[in-house]
């Protein structure tokens, strides 16, 4: 009997493709950069599954180039937006992702983000880089403690709730969320939920905690903005989409908020000249919430494992 084929979009862990391989025959793009998508055309054409990542884009052609027999698109991060959801539906290919691994990572670096905003801590590497270090001045670089501050959370899941948890010993006064529902578990920290106006109006640090949908599509945009304190600093690490980016530097520009901490942008990457690169009240990271070894070891390992899932039931 033949073994099904699996495609690996992208150089992954040794560990991950060797699962694959006790089942599987397996064909990978062996580098760290995002396959060509004439390539990716050409290396699914037969395969029952397709091992990808956030940035590669599985649309009908490549589900057409994959051939009738292909079982599943399973990809490696948490968001989906990327695959076809309603042109596998049709097929009926199961998509698959992995949500659940990558949560402590991603709350981590958002805290991490948030505290180098409120503290300023670029301005100050850059001051020490360009020697501007010099006798100590009692104005010079002052940032926003959290202590006695209202945290608010747009979107209430693994991660939004992780970013809560870490926060609350720093002795922030107030926790709000805003998600569909109320979360019981939010009980546990004394989180409020509340709706979307209160928590943009009264949160002093505002972190974007959602999935990317057609409801939350540049949600953040002028409208938020014109509701959010002067000193209010965003977060986001969800996904860039998520918040108008026109609409965001006027924003930072104006003064309508007071900084901004951005692991995803729209687009990205951003250009080099993008005048969010250049404002010293924001800091951007390339993506990089989820970059922690374990994390990202056991997604790849859970990709494989769904993939597996799918083709033999295991």
């Amino acid at each position: 009997m033949s073994r099904p084929k699996v495609f690996v979009t992208r150089k992954v862990h040794q560990e991950a493709i060797d699962l694959l391989k006790e089942h599987c025959d397996v064909d990978m793009w062996d580098s760290d950069e995002a396959i060509p998508k004439n390539e990716l055309l050409k290396k699914v054409k037969g395969a029952a599954a397709i091992f990808c990542t956030i940035s590669d884009v599985i649309d009908a052609d490549v589900l057409d180039a994959a051939g009738p027999q292909l079982k599943t698109v399973a990809t490696m991060s948490v968001g989906t937006h990327h695959i076809s959801i309603y042109e596998c539906k049709n097929r009926d290919i199961y998509v698959a992702s992995t949500p659940d691994v990558a949560s402590d990572s991603a709350a981590e670096f958002t805290v991490t983000l948030l505290l180098m905003a409120a503290r300023r801590c670029l301005e100050g590497v850059e001051a020490v880089e360009k020697g501007e270090w010099g006798p100590w001045k009692p104005m010079w670089i002052c940032g926003t403690e959290i202590v006695n501050r209202t945290l608010g959370i747009l979107g209430f899941g693994r991660v939004g709730f992780g970013v809560a948890r870490r926060l609350k010993p720093f002795g922030v006064k107030r926790i709000l969320y805003h998600d569909m529902i109320k979360a019981s578990f939010g009980d546990d920290l004394n989180a409020e939920f509340v709706d979307q106006d209160t928590l943009f109006r009264e949160s002093d640090f505002l972190v974007i905690s959602c999935a990317l949908t057609g409801l939350t599509r540049k949600m953040i945009n002028k409208n938020v903005f014109n509701k959010m304190k002067p000193t209010a600093i965003l977060v986001n690490t969800s996904r860039g989409p998520v918040v108008d980016t026109d609409d965001l530097v006027e924003a930072l520009q104006t003064g309508k908020i007071a900084a901004a901490a951005l692991d995803v942008t729209d687009p990205e990457p951003l250009p080099v000249d993008h005048p969010l690169v250049s404002m010293p009240n924001c800091v951007i990271t390339p993506h990089l919430a989820t970059n922690s070894h374990k994390a990202r070891f056991d997604m790849a390992m859970n990709t494989s494992k769904n993939i597996l899932a799918v083709l033999f039931r295991v």
